[in-house]
């Protein structure tokens, strides 16, 4: 188990630079497993720590897995041009451990984000090369037909791309929506694929990643919440 001063542990969990973290513990603002902390250089064992800043709770996390319910007319940019940027929903800490979106969302686009300060999971997440199949649920400009249908599951042909893009699976939902599953993550492409394909896209929500629906998280827009072990499991291809 790792052992780290309580300085440390307290920088490493987003509470800013060593030094201020060092004065929280010398105002008396740090509890450890409810007992006060009376020495910044004291260690712990971080596996299962629990601590309080300012009276709110912490549980020691050596990296973050984060689901957020994206509402419309944010931006998923560290650096937001037109609109807020998405880590504007998140507390101060997070953003000060550098939690970073997987992936991108138009602004208009809702549902499903994640976001992590672990690297090797963002990779994993992000590259083609993991097949990772996002679900969303597009509403369309004009009936949604057979034939639609049809056409994106045999592909159809982006200006920019080398070859078709074709759905993984694709099906109608009602007269005016339909679920397309996607193993790519290209540039605005349930609605370039729709528009390829002779209709439009009205709004889109992302639903799932891999096997994690948002509507198992029972996250509001805006809201967000932690992923465990057995969630992120779900976020890799189920095997055949």
């Amino acid at each position: 188990m790792a052992k780290l001063t309580l300085d440390r542990i307290l920088q490493s969990q987003g509470f800013g630079a060593r030094k201020w973290c060092r004065q929280l513990v010398t105002d008396g603002e740090v509890t450890i497993h409810g007992l006060p902390a009376t020495n910044w250089r004291d260690e712990y064992e971080t596996d299962g720590l629990h601590f309080a800043v300012f009276g709110e709770t912490h549980c020691y996390r050596p990296q973050v897995y984060i689901a957020l319910n994206k509402p419309a007319n944010y931006e998923c940019s560290r650096k937001p041009s037109h609109h807020p940027g998405i880590l504007t929903l998140l507390p101060e800490t997070l953003r000060l451990r550098d939690v970073q979106p997987v992936g991108r969302l138009d602004h208009d686009t809702t549902g499903l984000l994640l976001l992590s300060d672990d690297g090797a999971f963002i990779h994993a997440q992000s590259s083609p090369k993991h097949h990772v199949p996002k679900i969303y649920q597009a509403a369309t400009h004009a009936p949604v037909t057979p034939q639609l249908v049809a056409t994106l599951l045999a592909g159809v042909q982006l200006h920019d791309e080398p070859a078709p893009l074709a759905a993984v699976s694709c099906r109608q939902l009602d007269e005016f929506r339909l679920e397309i599953v996607l193993a790519e993550g290209k540039y605005h492409q349930v609605k370039r694929m729709l528009a390829a394909a002779g209709n439009h896209c009205t709004a889109l929500v992302r639903s799932a990643i891999g096997r994690l629906e948002l509507g198992a998280l029972n996250l509001a827009p805006g809201a967000w919440c932690y992923l465990d072990e057995a969630q992120r499991a779900l976020l890799v291809p189920a095997e055949n």
